[in-house]
C-alpha cells in the first residue's frame, strides 16, 4: 500500500510539472505572438506617419496604401488579443491592453494626419513605456529572472558615420 501511495503521489507530481511546463510554454507563445501583431501594426503606423512628415521613423507609406494594412494588423492583434485574455494573468492583461491602447494613441494620430511633433514624439514615449510594463509583466509570469533590457532608443545623429567607421 506504501508503494502504491507513493508511485501514485511521484506519478502526479510528474504530470502536475509536466502540465505547468506545458502551460508556460503555451503563455510565452501567446505573449510572443500578440507582441509582434502588436509590433506590426505600430510600425504600419509609424510608417504612414512617416508619409505625413511627422518624426521620420522608417520608409514612408502612404496612408492610401498603409490604411488598408492597419486595419488587416489590428484584425491580426485582436484575434491574439483572446488568447492573451485566456492564459495571461492579471496584471500582463492589464499591461498588454495598456500597450494597444498606446498604439492606438498613435494609430489615430496618423489617421488625423496632421499632428504636433511634440505629440507625435510624447505618444511614442508613452508607448514605450507601455511596452516595457507589458514585457516586464510577461517575464514575471514566465518565471523568469531580471528585468528586460532596456529599450534601445533612437539612433544617434552621426550613425552612419558610426557604421563606416
Amino acid at each position: 500500500m506504501a508503494s502504491y501511495a507513493t508511485q501514485h503521489l511521484t506519478e502526479r507530481r510528474k504530470w502536475k510539472r509536466q502540465r505547468d511546463e506545458r502551460w508556460d510554454e503555451k503563455r510565452f507563445e501567446t505573449y510572443a505572438r500578440y507582441g509582434n501583431a502588436l509590433k506590426v501594426q505600430l510600425r504600419v503606423a509609424q510608417r504612414i506617419g512617416t508619409a505625413h512628415g511627422f518624426q521620420e521613423i522608417g520608409d514612408p507609406l502612404e496612408p492610401v496604401e498603409g490604411m488598408p494594412l492597419l486595419a488587416e494588423a489590428e484584425s491580426q492583434r485582436a484575434a491574439e488579443w483572446e488568447s492573451v485574455l485566456l492564459v495571461g494573468d492579471a496584471a500582463t492583461i492589464a499591461a498588454a491592453r495598456r500597450w494597444h491602447e498606446t498604439v492606438w494613441g498613435i494609430e489615430l494620430l496618423v489617421r488625423d494626419g496632421h499632428v504636433e511633433s511634440e505629440v507625435w514624439a510624447n505618444a511614442h514615449k508613452l508607448m514605450t513605456a507601455a511596452r516595457e510594463g507589458f514585457y516586464r509583466n510577461a517575464r514575471r509570469d514566465l518565471g523568469i529572472v531580471g528585468e528586460p533590457p532596456p529599450p534601445s532608443g533612437a539612433w544617434p545623429d552621426d550613425w552612419r558615420a558610426e557604421l563606416s567607421g
